[in-house]
């Protein structure tokens, strides 16, 4: 038995699951339990040589994983399409981990697409993936995205959402960061809200991972002091990648949740996963609103939920 499964993940056998950020720190941890419980995993990733350095970790520790690589950059719209029209072959998808992000980018940068990075990585190209999946999800009897936000957002330390979405005004990596997790979370909840309306068997489940040490905070680069100290405090007190993935694992896997829950650690910077309080910020239904729409006139696509199991 592994070891996440003697932590009562639940069993993931016959199931296909697309974790993207997946060759290092949360998202590697995730997709190492969901294999373990016997899950399919897709290791979405953009450095495909560290995804197949990924993948062989894997199977060293998983006797029989199942685990593909598959190229996905978050930067890009075109690389999100051709990613979610290749996943079209493998048949009904039965989890989605939103994982993958960048955090504390010194100065602003954009992607190929225009977006702040920040916003167009963590959220943007997110939300694009979201719907370009949610096909393949609505064709499973049960099945879950799981989106990753921050302990900024859970901790209530995060401001409204600001319409510029990074583009405009003084630029700060801390707030773009907590401005794209915000983004997240309100993304994470209307999309529960919508796949609800619309009697979809699709549920969106959202999770922080506490102060975690994760490769997104040890990036080395030109950033300012307060950025390093930053970086130097969570390398000093944050947990472990594996201790981190646990709320995301959780939001994967259990059971009993409905949809529209934030699972996080139980002393919100560490702990065993539980739900969460949802935070005002994440309440506000103007917000959501405006988000959503502005995201799909930004990428061109929109996450639509359908009735039902379609196609099975």
């Amino acid at each position: 038995m592994s070891r996440w499964r003697s932590l009562g993940v639940a069993d993931q056998y016959g199931k296909r699951a697309i974790v993207t950020g997946a060759n290092t720190g949360l998202g590697f941890q995730s997709a190492l339990a969901l294999a373990g419980a016997g899950a399919e995993v897709v290791l979405a990733v953009r450095d495909l040589d560290k995804g197949q350095i990924a993948a062989q970790r894997i199977r060293e520790q998983i006797d029989g994983a199942k685990v593909r690589v598959v190229y996905l950059d978050l930067d890009s719209l075109a690389s999100i399409r051709v990613f979610a029209a290749g996943q079209a072959a493998f048949g009904p998808l039965d989890l989605l981990v939103n994982n993958a992000g960048l955090m504390l980018v010194p100065e602003r940068e954009l992607t190929a697409d225009g977006f702040e990075r920040h916003m167009g990585v963590n959220h943007l190209g997110h939300f694009a993936l979201t719907a370009g999946l949610l096909p393949l999800l609505s064709r499973s009897r049960s099945s879950r995205v799981v989106s990753v936000t921050s302990i900024a957002l859970a901790g209530r330390r995060v401001g409204k959402l600001d319409h510029g979405l990074g583009l405009t005004g003084t630029y700060n990596p801390m707030r773009a960061y907590g401005q794209s997790k915000l983004a997240v979370g309100l993304f994470a909840e209307e999309l529960d809200r919508r796949l609800r309306q619309a009697g979809s068997p699709v549920v969106s489940v959202l999770a922080h991972p506490g102060w975690s040490a994760t490769a997104v905070e040890r990036q080395q680069d030109s950033a300012g002091a307060s950025v390093r100290l930053a970086r130097k405090a969570t390398a000093v007190l944050g947990t472990s990648p594996r201790a981190g993935a646990r709320p995301q694992v959780y939001a994967s896997t259990a059971p009993d949740l409905a949809g529209g829950e934030l699972i996080g650690p139980r002393l919100l910077v560490r702990g065993r996963p539980k739900p969460m309080s949802i935070p005002k910020t994440l309440a506000d239904r103007d917000s959501a609103e405006w988000l959503w729409a502005e995201s799909a006139r930004l990428t061109g696509v929109e996450p639509r939920p359908v009735a039902g199991v379609n196609g099975n």
